[in-house]
């Protein structure tokens, strides 16, 4: 796995204060992404040691409120087994931290993932020029979905966040 930057108190992934790993590789290419440079699953730094230790020095900070994996695509191959094992990882460390995954992956395609196992709160799907809308919240267009994760995995049916 490879990434761009870590990202400390950051307002706009989530709820509260998060750290950020965004993520290098998306396969998704949607025109009018924020984000074309993390497209290249080869672009960035090597995932190591001293990338989760900053991101575990963030967590550990009572006001952090948890971790948002966003790229580029968490879910691309390159990333999914570093991501799975952070968030498995951090899951079991930082149980009171909350996780949030973006993807340009649907519900569907995604919920039998592992990783899902550990994800709170997802934002799925691509993002779409046509639907674009800056007053939502945590999602960049219409179709895009914030999906509860833990309650939908209990009820079967997905339950929105918020």
């Amino acid at each position: 796995m490879r990434y761009h930057n870590i990202t400390k108190d950051d307002m706009l992934n989530g709820d509260g204060l998060r750290v950020v790993l965004w993520v290098a590789g998306c396969a998704h290419a949607c025109p009018g992404c924020h984000n074309p440079v993390t497209w290249d699953p080869e672009g960035g730094l090597p995932f190591d040691e001293a990338a989760r230790q900053e991101i575990y020095e963030e967590l550990e900070k009572d006001y952090v409120s948890g971790i948002t994996f966003s790229g580029g695509d968490p879910l691309h191959p390159a990333n999914m087994q570093g991501v799975t094992e952070l968030a498995r990882r951090i899951r079991s460390d930082f149980p009171d931290k909350t996780i949030w995954l973006y993807t340009g992956s649907t519900w569907d395609e995604v919920r039998d993932l592992e990783v899902i196992r550990y994800v709170d709160v997802l934002v799925d799907g691509p993002f779409r020029e046509d639907e674009k809308d800056s007053t939502l919240h945590w999602k960049g267009s219409a179709n895009q979905q914030v999906i509860d994760v833990q309650k939908t995995l209990k009820t079967g049916e997905v339950v929105l966040h918020g």
